[in-house]
């Protein structure tokens, strides 16, 4: 109660309102760690997550949501992304009951989107209908390739087949699902990616999620980087050749690296992107949640073992500094194609539209932002220069 009366007290900002609240949930383990992977994530011992550590993680994540509940008091939940790690390494009587926790403590929207990411690595047929069975309504599957030489390279612990064999599944059981590919792999060509494609469209995804194999400072691949990796101008042509083809077949392009069919954009992620408030429970989960007069930011504990041991604290907390809050808003809703609206700004940051009219002219004159004063929304030059309009709001 202290803390929450120090986070109502007067501040520098004036939210007009709160906006929309998403969870994230964490389950940081996995087969094996892929050497390009910088996210929190922990292999298993012998190839399975032990019943009692799963027991064990499930209950710390119950005292992380009810030490966290006086944050978010009332305030309706519109999605929930379990995420990880592997998720799908929990069995789906575990998921059910994850979900259940949620309910329990959580008001959830109608309809609330709630989303598991899953790997064809952890793929046995019916255990993505139980996962449906179990409350999700839309599963995220990591396929990255349908190539086998190039999973191998990735380090993921499924073949080419079994991509096939879980997207199958996924859509018998999924209204919703999403297909996540990775392009600009090494030796990789334009022809190579056009035949990932042809597969990847076969099973008509709802939602592809792309991304460019990226060396993240302190993975593998960073110490150990693969050999052959496309040339800048080559990944360009590649993420044209994307572009093209997934409008072809019916997936418009909303995002940098998302495309969706009419009806299935990922809720939880525009969310993020829109500059919601989101609270994060999990090993080394983020959030960031709005109060009347400022924005908070939290990390939790990232290694399991001492998150399980201290759920209930966090290992770091900061408001975010007024002069932050201008970058950290257009890092995430410039990557929309759509843009957001001036309005959206100043709800979601609490600051006048003074506090970016010159960065907002800048970009303007320089031909990254459309021209409409009510909107900031990237150009075509802007959404291929991002990082350059990004850094004009630092």
């Amino acid at each position: 109660m202290a803390e929450l009366l120090h986070l109502m007290r007067p501040g520098t900002l004036q939210l007009p309102a709160l906006p929309p609240l998403a969870l994230y949930v964490h389950l940081p383990w996995c087969l094996r760690k892929c050497p390009y992977c910088d996210f929190n994530s922990h292999e298993v011992k012998n190839g399975a997550l032990a019943p009692d550590t799963a027991a064990a993680y499930l209950a710390a994540l119950r005292d992380d949501l009810e030490s966290a509940l006086p944050l978010v008091w009332g305030r309706p939940v519109v999605s929930i992304f379990i995420g990880g790690g592997t998720p799908s390494l929990f069995d789906p009587e575990q998921i059910a009951q994850l979900i259940s926790d949620l309910r329990a403590r959580l008001p959830l929207e109608p309809g609330c989107e709630i989303t598991l990411e899953a790997n064809p690595g952890t793929f046995e047929r019916e255990r993505f209908r139980g996962f449906r069975q179990a409350g999700v309504t839309r599963l995220s599957v990591g396929v990255q390739s349908f190539d086998d030489a190039q999973l191998k390279a990735l380090g993921r612990v499924h073949s080419a087949a079994q991509a096939r064999e879980a997207l199958a599944e996924a859509a018998a059981a999924f209204e919703t699902f999403n297909l996540d590919l990775m392009y600009a792999l090494p030796g990789q060509t334009l022809d190579g990616l056009a035949r990932e494609l042809d597969t990847a469209l076969a099973f008509a995804p709802p939602h592809l999620s792309i991304y460019h194999l990226t060396i993240e400072p302190n993975t593998v691949f960073a110490t150990r980087t693969p050999a052959g990796l496309p040339e800048p101008d080559l990944a360009s042509d590649m993420l044209d050749l994307i572009t093209a083809r997934t409008a072809a077949a019916g997936l418009s392009r909303y995002e940098v690296s998302a495309y969706a069919r009419d009806g299935h954009r990922c809720l939880h992620n525009l969310n993020y992107w829109q500059f919601g408030d989101y609270l994060g429970i999990g090993a080394g989960a983020h959030s960031k949640l709005s109060f009347p007069n400022r924005v908070l930011r939290q990390v939790r504990w990232r290694e399991p073992a001492a998150y399980m041991a201290q759920a209930s604290k966090v290992s770091n907390e900061q408001e975010v500094a007024r002069k932050e809050l201008p970058f950290e808003f257009m890092l995430n809703a410039l990557r929309l194609k759509e843009g957001v609206t001036l309005t959206q700004f100043l709800e979601r940051t609490g600051l006048p539209p003074s506090s970016i009219a010159q960065a907002l002219d800048t970009a303007r004159r320089r031909g990254l932002l459309e021209a409409d004063p009510s909107r900031i929304q990237p150009t075509a030059r802007g959404f291929d220069f991002l990082s350059d309009l990004q850094q004009l709001f630092l």
